[in-house]
């Protein structure tokens, strides 16, 4: 029997298929009868929320009451991070509410949206919801210094007078790479004025790259600019689900018109304005993630294996062979990393990088069964 629902689906939602995640812990355990498990796979911060989010969490008096809907002491203390009106911040349930809220208020059938191939996956099912349609550009080849990664000039030339939304990663997902700031602030000043640009920045606090770019400082220079972030990644709060945009205060209004009322618990909000405040936390986090995302790839590398050089806190390892494979082996020995089939990557998983021990567990067993 067919399924009659999908004809009643709206036209959007009828090719989409869900969103694939990082494969939990307790999954594996169940399937495979796995026990002592590292989970490399969904980009976490393996040394967790900051001691404060913590404190706040367990502060948090009253859950029958519903939260701040406009979230003011988190938009206080962002705005003045950013040097922003807290009427130009946009909360949601992680960035990846903003970026859906971001397509639903811009983009329609008979409308575009321009992103580039191995790009994030969320911005091709965002679009896709809506009925508009994807221009979707070539990535940079595999052999260039940015392997993967956005060619701006093949983006701006799918952009037309039907383009309303431009999606940048910055660093990408999965890939790891990353846009300085010469390029891709003359990216965002050649877009027509009818253009809403979105600078995707979850791995923002994780980068040290000279010329890498803040592009929050940018948003008085262009109006047509949205900069998204997130407290899921370094910030250690992924299970909370809270994340901002940032923008012009009138297209702010209008995302904060189509945004689910309460859509950020005060569990969320509270945790995320005392992460915000731990900045020794968050320091320790990259230092570690910069010093182990050094020691993974080196490893990779001894074992034949290529990587794409990274700026975020996960590498995207090329397995010289058909990579599901060597992921299902990988499940058998206890550690979970990231297939990309889904992103155009067959030959490729992605691995986050965690505490030394987990590393050591992921290299031990590369070198088991992942060896080319």
């Amino acid at each position: 029997m067919t399924n009659r629902f999908l004809d009643l689906a709206a036209p959007g939602i009828r090719g989409l298929k869900p969103y694939q995640p990082g494969k939990p812990i307790a999954e594996l355990a169940r399937e495979y009868g796995v026990a002592d498990i590292v989970k490399l796979a969904s980009n976490e911060n393996p040394l967790g929320p900051s001691p404060r989010a913590l404190a706040a969490i367990a502060a948090v008096s009253d859950p029958a009451r519903y939260p701040d809907a406009n979230g003011f002491e988190l938009k206080q203390a962002l705005a003045a991070r950013h040097g922003i009106a807290p009427a130009g911040i946009t909360l949601g349930n992680g960035s990846n509410d903003v970026l859906v809220l971001l397509a639903e208020s811009f983009l329609e059938p008979g409308l575009e949206a321009v992103y580039s191939r191995h790009a994030f996956a969320v911005y091709a099912l965002a679009v896709q919801a809506t009925g508009a349609t994807h221009r979707i550009a070539d990535a940079l080849p595999a052999d260039h210094a940015q392997p993967y990664g956005h060619d701006l000039d093949a983006m701006a030339a799918l952009v037309g007078p039907a383009t309303r939304l431009v999606f940048i990663a910055n660093p990408n997902n999965p890939t790891g790479t990353w846009l300085d700031s010469g390029a891709l602030e003359r990216f965002i000043a050649g877009l027509p004025e009818h253009v809403v640009v979105v600078v995707d920045e979850a791995y923002f606090e994780y980068v040290a790259q000279p010329g890498y770019p803040d592009a929050s400082r940018w948003l008085n220079r262009y109006p047509n600019l949205v900069v998204t972030r997130t407290f899921s990644k370094a910030y250690g709060l992924a299970g909370l689900r809270i994340g901002y945009g940032l923008s012009h205060p009138e297209l702010a209004g209008i995302l904060n018109c189509v945004r689910q009322p309460f859509n950020t618990s005060s569990v969320a909000q509270a945790a995320a304005l005392a992460a915000l405040r731990d900045e020794e936390h968050l320091a320790s986090g990259v230092a570690l993630n910069a010093a182990e995302l050094e020691r993974v790839e080196a490893g990779c590398r001894r074992l034949g294996l290529g990587v794409i050089p990274s700026v975020g806190n996960f590498l995207l390892v090329d397995m010289r062979r058909p990579a599901q494979p060597v992921y299902e082996a990988l499940l058998r020995e206890g550690v979970i990393v990231r297939p990309v089939d889904n992103y155009g990557l067959p030959m490729h998983l992605r691995i986050s990088i965690g505490l030394p021990a987990e590393n050591d567990r992921l290299l031990a067993a590369l070198d088991k069964v992942g060896r080319p």
